[in-house]
């Protein structure tokens, strides 16, 4: 079956975020080729239908605007999204990213996510760690601070230009 990729039309039935030429020519200008070419076109497409739904688990609430269609079957295109670093003289948005088609940094972070989908599960069943382990007569303790979900940072990273607020922290704005 061949991907369906949305292309900023707000497809009812796109599957990927991401074309397999798009994540090609991504992995290839990072350096990641030796591992991404080697995939079938096939798996490829499988990792990028992976990666387009960790993302829409991920980030979907957490998106600024809104979505340009109530029917379409990913959360891009999207309508009304900041570009945070662009702010006219009054200290309002001065732009906003383009409704009708899929960031290219979107795009890119669609394929490194599906590289890793290519080798592990994205949403895999997560424990706590350990900090201690006790042998006889049996005791564990779990350390209540370290994640109970796989973080990947590069990806949040490419994502927060395109997430709403909601750090808790106020923005100062000089006039």
């Amino acid at each position: 079956m061949s991907l369906i990729v949305e292309t900023g039309t707000g497809s009812t039935t796109a599957e990927s975020l991401c074309s397999v030429a798009v994540a090609d020519t991504y992995h290839i200008s990072i350096g990641n080729e030796s591992t991404w070419y080697f995939l079938s076109n096939a798996v490829k497409e499988q990792c990028l239908r992976k990666a387009t739904a960790f993302m829409s688990g991920r980030y979907r609430e957490k998106l600024a605007g809104t979505r340009k269609t109530t029917t379409q079957a990913l959360d891009w295109p999207r309508y009304r999204v900041p570009m945070k670093d662009v702010r006219n003289y009054y200290g309002d948005w001065a732009s906003y990213y383009d409704d009708a088609s899929v960031p290219l940094t979107v795009q890119q972070a669609c394929a490194s996510l599906a590289l890793r989908a290519s080798t592990t599960t994205l949403n895999a069943d997560q424990k706590r760690a350990k900090s201690s382990v006790t042998i006889g007569p049996i005791s564990t303790t779990y350390d209540r601070f370290s994640p109970i979900a796989n973080q990947y940072k590069e990806i949040d990273a490419m994502m927060a230009p395109y997430l709403s607020g909601g750090s808790g922290a106020l923005e100062m704005v000089r006039i």
